[in-house]
């Protein structure tokens, strides 16, 4: 018998359901009982796992009895997918110990819907959460000997010599592979790595430390070609290797009295490398292959401007993801935070101080998934942003690192990176209103004009377009929006005359002079609150 059991959790942006399906004798799955548990997301990642579920907690209603075993289906959505990645199911029990299961299947139909889905065997109940993680490859080594081809990059070989064992024993591989941006970031960091041209993939290669390694084992890893190279030069190799292996590089390990995990990297020099930072090298790609560059963004529907949606956004397709944003509504004013370095779990939190507030709210970063959040903002004082210029709210932003979320008090901690000021604005401020009808009253070229009055620098205008896209009203709104937050919050000069002073100069003193109209009847209504 299949039973569907779903969970509900408010103001979801996941692309997967709330929804586990349960395969039991009769009788069994009406006494379970399944909920979402996306709030412990962070505990079901580790190392360079990558969540693709949701996490669905199940549970025996008091009292009953579950005869074992049962089958649970997972819904799933791996964005990336490649030869030296997987998907397990991660089941956390209890006492918080975690197991993996390989799925029986990972595609079927459930609930009159063909997707993805983790198929399960199992024994006891828990946490349930699908996860992205490096292929195993799990071999046994003769005393005979052995010559492997990784079955995820064949160009990876593995010679075991006879003799090497006096007895068989069970071994163990995984690849991470090393993009030549990462490697690149790596060496932006720090000048000691200079002479590093480029580097193959991380093998990890575990033995049993009881069985010692008696006789010299041979790998063969890929390394790519040098692109320092001539191109010339390079254009003739490929055409004299075409449909050859790629260039390796064969070590020799000797015999070792003590056969624990080896991490193994062929690197390839301009020049000559201590140990040392060949060594702290690995170390630092290690690190980075499980950190992702992101990009916080706060933005708004223009009919909702109290309700603000919060983003973590790939850094890399930040373009795209703001256009999909815009497709869905949101073209209000925009915030983005400079570029920060998350990894799998780390969570954002928002803390409100001044005249703003919210629930607290947080976000658990997850590279696969949507990082989106809703915040419905209200107003502590409704009219104090009337009584001073500086009487505003503020929204603080901490990162706090997989490692440290648990020990996290309620007196926010962690590394503020970004403030996210009040919606509204004291009374000699130009309203979002007011400028978005400004927006929509100007053609493109004397966008362009107010541009050079309002004295914006170049690299201002280019990423109003980056943020705006193609859409002429909205890039001015950007405009007008960003020269507004460039002024000081008490001046002698009141910012509505000195935007109309602008537009006179732009050409279009009638724009100017409706302006100034309607900010005094703004400002007429202000004061009658």
């Amino acid at each position: 018998m299949i039973s569907r059991l779903t969970g509900e959790q408010e103001d979801s942006h996941s692309d997967v359901p709330d929804t586990c399906f349960i395969r039991a004798p009769m009788g069994v799955a009406e006494v379970l009982r399944c909920e979402v548990a996306d709030t412990l997301s962070c505990l079901m990642v580790t190392a360079s796992e990558e969540l693709v579920s949701r996490v669905i907690r199940v549970k025996v209603q008091d009292g009953a009895n579950v005869h074992f075993p049962v089958i649970v289906i997972v819904p799933f959505c791996a964005r990336y997918r490649s030869s030296y990645r997987d998907v397990a199911v991660k089941i956390v029990d209890g006492e918080r110990r975690a197991s993996y299961v390989t799925p029986v299947t990972t595609e079927g139909t459930y609930g009159g819907q063909r997707s993805s889905f983790a198929e399960v065997r199992v024994y006891s109940l828990g946490l349930f959460a699908v996860v992205s993680c490096l292929k195993r490859e799990n071999y046994t080594v003769p005393t005979k000997g052995l010559s492997l081809k990784l079955p995820m990059d064949p160009r990876i070989c593995l010679n075991y010599l006879p003799g090497s064992f006096t007895a068989p024993v069970m071994a163990q591989t995984m690849i991470q592979p090393v993009d030549a941006v990462l490697l690149a970031a790596v060496k932006s960091r720090s000048d000691a790595y200079h002479s590093v041209v480029s580097t193959s993939p991380l093998l990890y290669l575990t033995h049993p430390s009881s069985q010692p390694l008696r006789r010299p084992l041979t790998l063969t890893l890929p390394c790519p070609p040098n692109p320092k190279k001539n191109r010339h030069t390079r254009a003739k190799r490929e055409e004299q290797d075409h449909q050859t292996q790629p260039v390796t590089q064969l070590l020799n390990f000797p015999p070792v009295s003590d056969c624990l995990p080896l991490r193994l990297l062929v690197v390839r020099l301009l020049s000559p490398l201590q140990p040392c930072r060949i060594t702290s090298l690995a170390e630092e790609l290690e690190e980075s292959v499980c950190c992702h560059a992101a990009t916080v963004v706060l933005q708004r529907r223009q009919d909702e401007p109290r309700v603000v949606l919060v983003a973590a956004l790939p850094s890399k397709d930040l373009g795209w993801e703001l256009s999909k944003l815009r497709a869905q509504g949101f073209s209000g004013l925009l915030e983005t935070s400079a570029e920060i370095s998350m990894c799998e779990g780390d969570q954002l939190l928002l803390h409100f101080s001044g005249n703003i507030t919210s629930k607290g709210r947080r976000i658990t970063f997850h590279s696969q998934q949507k990082n989106h959040l809703l915040v419905y903002l209200t107003e502590v004082d409704p009219f104090g942003n009337y009584s001073s210029p500086h009487y505003k709210g503020t929204a603080m932003f901490y990162k706090v690192t997989r490692g440290h979320v648990e020990n996290i008090n309620a007196s926010v901690s962690g590394h503020q990176f970004l403030h996210y000021s009040s919606l509204a604005h004291p009374p000699d401020s130009l309203s979002d209103s007011l400028l978005l009808w400004l927006s929509g009253e100007l053609s493109e070229e004397e966008v362009a004009l107010l541009v050079l009055s309002l004295r914006l620098r170049r690299s201002a205008a280019q990423l109003v377009k980056l943020r705006a896209g193609d859409s002429l009203s909205t890039q001015a709104f950007h405009v007008l929006a960003m020269w507004r937050r460039g002024l000081p919050a008490a001046t002698h000069q009141p910012k509505a005359s000195q935007l109309a002073h602008c537009l006179a100069k732009s050409g279009r003193p009638d724009l100017a002079r409706e302006l100034l109209l309607r900010q005094a009847a703004t400002t007429r209504q202000g004061s009658l609150k």
